[in-house]
């Protein structure tokens, strides 16, 4: 089967949009194919610096033809309508038309349309320039003469040639032709821009790839990022070094370069007094350069990992000195922002006020840093203050959560009014990402409490499904203070998420918080702990909760069951407890079979209270059983007995795997029942009693979960 190999090349595609550059190439073209009836085998995309490419296996020649029945008017239907048909169905006469019988309007006219194939060649030369002029580039730009027209070509940068070729793998490939604003297809491309800038002739996709890779191109990003990471581990073992993975750092120097050549720089032992991660965000941020470490100590070694475009003939010793000049001018600066922040504020006295409503200690430069925060008046959000109250709320509400959480309240306290004043230091406003952190280090560095430091660095956390969460109580305390009070505020003011908006990131704040307890094996009543906490908010968590548990591979429609039982409504804790009880019941013979049992009770009693309004309450005739009853309706109704105490039993001790467990053992009655009971007996009484006893049962299951919610 054919292949289509399709390049864009251009003068520069930066790394951060190469990869979705390449999905939207792939997912434009196959979309088009599939529109247009043709089928594939396989479509694969690239991208590298310069250039995006597309290899699509497996397409036919040509579209298969196609037949469509169109239906018309009826027959004696106005002259409008029947020119109107016949146009839209490209007949000339109304003989061409077949009639046929419709229900509806009796006889109507139907035009059976052939539509013959299309040669894949000509689809291609029409869908490929409509891609290319439509691609959804973040940012694009017009070039050249004819740049003066807003309806030319944009690109991200400068589009220079277009490769595109089509054609079985055994046999010779033609050139598609395209045109797209004067730049016109053929089968060249080219190699690397400095070591192989010459032309070169390809014809389909394996042929591409070897003369590319002679070319000093590797075609894919994967390969690229394998390289790197394999020759720097290598690099490092040679040096006694051990190489620290970042995968994030990789796949974007892997965007960099299309002929990686990973080098070895280093900087002067005297910046090793910086912390480490100080140093690792300054060198990745400004030169994309990985560190590495001592592999006994675990601490940062005075070297780097760089990775150059080029194999150079002084093998990178220029490009070595380069990067070590800018290391060292960056590592000056990180060195002078630490100092700095070490350093007391030269108007430290005029933060008093501040100092006095958030316990601070001035002569700390921490605490300076938190009073400057304060007075200065940043609003954290117009309708909701500044950091300063902000942080006395979080204080409040930290001291308050903190024997909750098992946590001492003055250190939860401390940390709460530490916990955001590194964002006025020197530091995180060169380096954002390391707010918190950086906090940590501080607060080591004046003595506070390992517990206080903990918190000041691990309050954001967990900042995703995959991030850690804090273990120690006093930073337990004082994340959940800091996303309650943002989620709060937020439903305060009514800034709520919607859609897929969520400017202020309350998804992941709530399902933080879920974590934080859950995790941790925390108990805590939202409504009774947190002030102006409602229930629309515990309707958010709710939903957060559902979406927690279904990524983690649990069944959401049990949490609707549960929910549904009452009692545990706002004790996320309580609930997931309760929710894996009830899970691994329904997975045993016992509870499948139980609520099959309450399905069938639920539906006939729903039946009957539909058929003539009356509602079963569950309250039996006690002495109608024991005088008329059988001995299957007075087991189960002793059943039913022996269950309820059993499951009140064992939620008042907090046994929730036991609760439903209790449940099991109406199975053997219920099932009797319905294997021997007639429900609805000629006698009303007996009947009334019979459908009461069933609205028992199901009233008896409601402790444990609303089991109609439950699917299946």
């Amino acid at each position: 089967m054919p292949d289509l190999l399709l390049e864009l090349f251009s003068e520069e595609i930066p790394a951060r949009m190469q990869g979705k550059a390449a999905e939207d190439l792939r997912k434009g073209i196959t979309d088009g194919l599939v529109a247009a009836g043709l089928t594939y085998d396989s479509a694969k995309a690239f991208a590298t610096p310069r250039r995006l490419a597309l290899v699509v296996g497996g397409l036919p020649l040509s579209s298969p033809d196609q037949r469509e029945e169109k239906k018309g008017p009826r027959v004696g239907a106005p002259d409008a309508a029947i020119q109107g048909f016949l146009k839209s169905a490209g007949l000339t006469s109304i003989d061409q038309a077949t009639i046929q019988s419709d229900g509806k309007k009796g006889e109507v006219y139907i035009a059976l349309i052939n539509r013959p194939g299309r040669a894949t060649v000509d689809i291609l030369s029409e869908l490929i320039p409509n891609v290319i002029r439509s691609f959804p580039w973040p940012k694009s730009m017009r070039w050249g003469s004819a740049s003066v027209s807003s309806s030319s070509l944009r690109w991200v940068r400068p589009l220079t040639s277009i490769l595109c070729t089509f054609g079985p793998e055994t046999e010779a490939t033609e050139i598609v032709p395209l045109d797209v604003d004067g730049i016109v297809s053929g089968n060249i491309t080219y190699g690397h821009r400095f070591m192989a800038p010459q032309p070169i002739m390809v014809s389909r996709y394996e042929d591409y790839v070897d003369k590319l890779l002679k070319a000093k191109v590797v075609l894919d990003a994967e390969r690229r990022k394998a390289i790197i990471l394999a020759e720097a581990r290598t690099l490092c073992t040679a040096q006694n070094l051990e190489f620290i993975d970042d995968e994030g750092l990789a796949q974007e120097v892997a965007g960099l370069v299309e002929w990686p050549v990973v080098l070895m720089g280093r900087f002067d032992e005297a910046f090793l007094t910086i912390p480490g991660e100080v140093i690792r965000a300054t060198i990745r941020a400004n030169q994309k350069c990985f560190v590495v470490r001592q592999p006994d100590t675990g601490a940062l070694a005075n070297r780097f990992m760089l990775t150059a475009n080029i194999e150079a003939s002084d093998h990178g010793a220029a490009i070595i000195g380069g990067n070590e000049r800018v290391v060292r001018a960056r590592l000056s600066d990180a060195r002078h922002f630490w100092q700095t922040d070490l350093g007391a504020l030269p108007d430290a006295g005029d933060y008093a006020q501040e100092a006095a409503a958030l316990g601070l200690d001035l002569a700390k430069s921490l605490d300076q840093r938190m009073g400057k925060l304060a007075h200065l008046n940043v609003v954290f959000h117009q309708k909701l203050g500044t950091q300063g109250e902000r942080v006395q709320r979080i204080v409040a509400l930290a001291r308050q959560l903190a024997p909750l959480v098992g946590a001492d309240p003055d250190l939860a306290a401390r940390a709460a009014s530490l916990a955001k004043a590194d964002l006025t230091s020197e530091m995180v406003g060169e380096f954002p990402e390391l707010q918190g952190l950086i906090g940590r280090r501080y607060a080591e560095l004046q003595g506070e409490h390992p517990s206080v430091c903990a918190a000041i660095e691990d309050h954001y956390k967990p900042l995703g499904p995959g991030d850690r969460v804090p273990s120690d109580p006093v930073a337990i305390t004082v994340a959940l203070a800091d996303k309650l009070d943002t989620l709060v505020g937020f439903w305060a003011i009514d800034e709520k998420p919607t859609g897929s908006k969520d400017p202020y990131a309350l998804r992941r704040a709530a399902l933080g918080v879920i974590r934080l307890v859950v995790e941790n094996g925390i108990h805590l009543r939202l409504t009774d702990a947190v002030p102006r906490f409602g229930e629309d908010l515990l309707s958010f968590f709710y939903d957060r909760l559902k979406v927690q548990l279904r990524d983690s591979g649990a069944r959401h429609d049990l949490v609707d069951a549960v929910l549904g039982a009452g009692g545990a409504s706002d004790d996320l804790l309580l609930i997931v407890r309760r929710v894996e009880a009830l899970a691994a019941f329904l997975k045993s013979d016992d509870g499948t079979n139980l609520l099959a049992g309450y399905k069938r009770a639920a539906n006939i009693l729903k039946a009957e209270e539909k058929k003539d309004g009356t509602t079963f309450d569950g309250v039996v005739d006690e002495a109608l059983i024991a005088a008329r009853g059988a001995p299957e309706e007075q087991a189960l109704a002793a059943a039913i007995a022996v269950a309820r105490q059993a499951v009140s039993d064992k939620i008042t001790a907090g046994n929730y795997a036991g609760a439903p467990t209790a449940l099991a053992a109406l199975r053997p009655a219920v099932d009797a029942f319905f294997e021997k009971i007639l429900v609805n007996d000629p006698d009303p009484a007996i009947r009334a009693s019979r459908l009461n006893l069933l609205a028992r049962f199901r009233a008896a299951t409601l402790p444990v979960a609303d089991f109609g919610l439950i699917a299946g």
